[in-house]
């Protein structure tokens, strides 16, 4: 919901590094695989406790998230670029619940419920992307992108600060995940309803 609001802030300092990255002969795909490799040592902090690492760690990966694509820009997006970027997204989400229930079991509703959630979001994201590449349909509302992105309640923005206040409360992880999933639900809801009002669903 707030990814509009904030592009035209980040957006030009992401740009201007992705230029310099660009320049050094920096690839996309190789800050996409670097990002990862940071989310990935994220989730492993989170399941060891160490949440001041995993803190640190999820603002380096959401960074080169942005640098990828800054760089992208830079050099020319690829088919490769846009699938990898969605990819390692996915499974980080994934993975920063997952953490939560390797730290502790008692958390396992709360975490199932969450990554269950990011099911819902991904699907009715990706289903609508590809319905609408389909169509021939694009859209910039959320920056340059390699797919169509629809709008949604629980976007990027919102991911991180639910990810930020798991790592500063985390004994609050439980209540916070079950507040997020729900709101993910309202995405995929509304979603759906956009589909169905766009592709033709009401005939």
């Amino acid at each position: 919901m707030l990814d509009g609001l904030v592009r035209p802030l980040i957006d030009p300092p992401l740009n201007a590094a992705g230029a310099v990255m660009a320049r050094l002969g920096v690839g996309a795909n190789a800050v996409t695989l670097a990002g990862f490799a940071l989310g990935a040592g994220a989730c492993a902090a989170i399941a060891a406790g160490q949440f001041a690492a995993a803190l640190a760690l999820i603002a380096g990966n959401r960074v080169l998230d942005g640098l990828d694509g800054a760089v992208a820009r830079r050099t020319g997006p690829t088919d490769l670029g846009g699938y990898l970027d969605i990819v390692c997204d996915m499974v980080f989400y994934s993975g920063v619940p997952f953490a939560f229930l390797l730290r502790d079991p008692a958390d396992a509703f709360a975490a199932a419920f969450l990554m269950l959630s990011f099911m819902g979001t991904g699907a009715s994201f990706l289903a609508y992307a590809a319905i609408a590449a389909r169509r021939g349909e694009g859209t910039r509302a959320q920056g340059v992108k390699s797919m169509y992105y629809s709008f949604g309640l629980m976007e990027g923005t919102e991911t991180i600060a639910f990810f930020t206040a798991f790592c500063l409360w985390p004994h609050l992880f439980g209540t916070l995940a079950v507040v997020f999933g729900a709101l993910c639900w309202l995405t995929v809801a509304g979603r759906v309803a956009m589909a169905w009002n766009h592709f033709g669903g009401a005939r």
